[in-house]
């Protein structure tokens, strides 16, 4: 297996001979406005360049949107993808939306979905804590979802998506028994709310609950309303003992798994 952090939760996983682009966002920089009431609202986004060329990104087997936020699902995408690409998506809602804008093969994840003999299994998350989602701001992040890559010549892969740590993550943890754990790990906040996906402490809960996983942490340094530097998470997982655990992709680069 191998990963390589594009951009974001923009990633592609090769995986029992198949590639996944996994929540593309492939705007130039600055392309799109922040997410209106988010920290630092006053940036554009995306923050950075690609820094691979396009026909890279797009050249994969197979496309998993984890949600249709702009920062997963951005018009670039929907111009540059292939429109006769197969493409996961996590409920009916989204995959419509995605059908709307030319895409001829949709499909829906699920329990134990097969994709050229990799499985791919739905689980679930939440985009912030409890009472982030009982807050208006709950129904604009809405719900989101993770995904389970196994195959019998793989290490179980488990991608969590756009959640923080709660019975949802540990629930999956424990099932599934993944070797790795992909982990969008930027601390995307709300401010007065708090965060909307993994901070490190939520990385280090993981690595608690899951010692014998290899953490990758991704959606760093990328978008207005991430907090968490690459820096910081390196220096807490050195203070905490996960370094070894844990590894921090820059973008373009690639890990061996």
């Amino acid at each position: 297996m191998k990963l390589q952090q594009i951009r974001n939760a923009t990633v592609i996983i090769d995986y029992a001979g198949k590639r996944f682009l996994v929540d593309p966002m492939l705007s130039p920089k600055g392309a799109f406005p922040a997410f209106p009431g988010t920290v630092n609202d006053h940036l554009s986004n995306p923050l950075v360049e690609l820094p691979i060329p396009m026909e890279e990104v797009v050249d994969v087997d197979a496309v998993i949107v984890t949600h249709t936020h702009e920062d997963h699902w951005d018009e670039t995408a929907t111009r540059q993808i292939p429109k006769n690409k197969p493409l996961f998506a996590q409920n009916e809602r989204d995959a419509e939306a995605i059908r709307a804008a030319g895409f001829t093969d949709v499909r829906l994840l699920g329990d134990d979905v097969e994709f050229e003999g990799v499985t791919l299994t739905k689980t679930a998350g939440q985009h912030g804590s409890d009472a982030i989602m009982a807050s208006p701001a709950g129904e604009l992040l809405g719900e989101v979802c993770g995904v389970v890559f196994r195959h019998p010549r793989e290490k179980t892969a488990y991608l969590a998506g756009d959640t923080v740590w709660n019975q949802h993550v540990a629930d999956s943890l424990a099932q599934y028994q993944p070797g790795i754990a992909i982990l969008n790990a930027g601390d995307a906040r709300i401010p007065n709310l708090g965060s909307i996906i993994m901070g490190k402490e939520d990385v280090y809960a993981v690595h608690k609950a899951a010692p014998q996983a290899t953490l990758i942490a991704t959606h760093m340094e990328s978008v207005n309303h991430a907090t968490l530097s690459r820096a910081e998470l390196r220096a807490f997982a050195a203070e905490k003992g996960m370094a070894e655990q844990l590894l921090v992709p820059e973008d373009g680069e690639t890990c061996v798994l």
